[in-house]
């Protein structure tokens, strides 16, 4: 890619742990995805299945009803040039959305460790995959937070196997996510991002989702909604650390901060 990619979250849920990323009807998602285009969104994440810590797993079908309905209304707002994702841990919904609503790219939290046909589903669609690093589940993640040695080679370590594995299995468009908030403390994600650079001994495009974490607010003393500044911060940090794509809820102020960082690393 030409320069630094800026992918907006859509949350077709009602649970989000960002309260003002959630949006649930065709109208409210098309009008939030035309939004996020304008201000510079290159891609559009789209999730009907929240992955907070602690969240309830949604089922199948009801997963699957929610994006019908998202990816449509996305679809149909933005036309067919603009990237969508698919945010889903299931191989079922990752096939179903590529072959029956044209989403270009799977999001998979749980880097296949959810869903043992997905890898497998993925190297049947010849789609890009995005792989993160998490452990457990959504509920149980924030327990499994005890690593064998510095947290960042660990993460870099289980990333490049798994990477590996992917590339066996044909799958060459792969994107590593190390999963900031998955299955890592405070401290942890901070020790990953001084360390963001590390990651790209894995050959392939490195995406971040920082994005009114809760590793921003316990530094800040604030809340998800107060965390835009703190956001942007840490997106500038990555972005000079070499980040691919940055995933966000407010795509404006992350497409200003990597327009930035890109005038400030092209000065002569």
């Amino acid at each position: 890619m030409a320069h630094p990619w800026v992918m907006g979250i859509l949350n077709a849920t009602p649970d989000s742990f960002y309260s003002d990323s959630r949006v649930m009807d065709a109208e409210a998602i098309a009008e939030r995805a035309l939004a996020m285009v304008a201000d510079g969104a290159d891609i559009l994440d789209i999730g009907a299945c929240s992955t907070r810590p602690g969240a309830e797993n949604v089922g199948l079908a009801e997963e699957v009803k929610r994006l019908d309905v998202a990816v449509r209304a996305v679809r149909a707002a933005v036309g067919p040039s603009v990237v969508i994702s698919v945010d889903t841990f299931r191989a079922q919904v990752a096939k179903h959305c590529v072959e029956e609503l044209g989403v270009d790219i799977v999001n998979d939290i749980s880097g296949g460790d959810l869903d043992p046909l997905m890898h497998n589903t993925i190297a049947q669609l010849q789609v890009p995959y995005i792989v993160m690093h998490t452990r457990g589940t959504p509920a149980t993640m924030q327990q499994l937070t005890n690593y064998d040695g510095d947290v960042a080679a660990v993460v870099l370590e289980e990333l490049a196997r798994k990477i590996d594995t992917l590339h066996q299995l044909g799958i060459n468009d792969v994107i590593a996510d190390p999963g900031f908030g998955f299955a890592k403390t405070v401290e942890q994600n901070y020790r990953l991002l001084s360390h963001l650079e590390a990651f790209h001994a894995l050959d392939v495009p490195l995406l971040v989702g920082l994005s009114r974490k809760s590793m921003i607010q316990r530094v800040l003393n604030c809340t998800a909604a107060a965390a835009l500044n703190g956001t942007t911060v840490v997106n500038t940090i990555a972005l000079m650390k070499g980040a691919h794509i940055v995933r966000v809820h407010d795509v404006k102020a992350a497409a200003e901060a990597r327009d930035l960082v890109i005038a400030a690393q092209t000065a002569n």
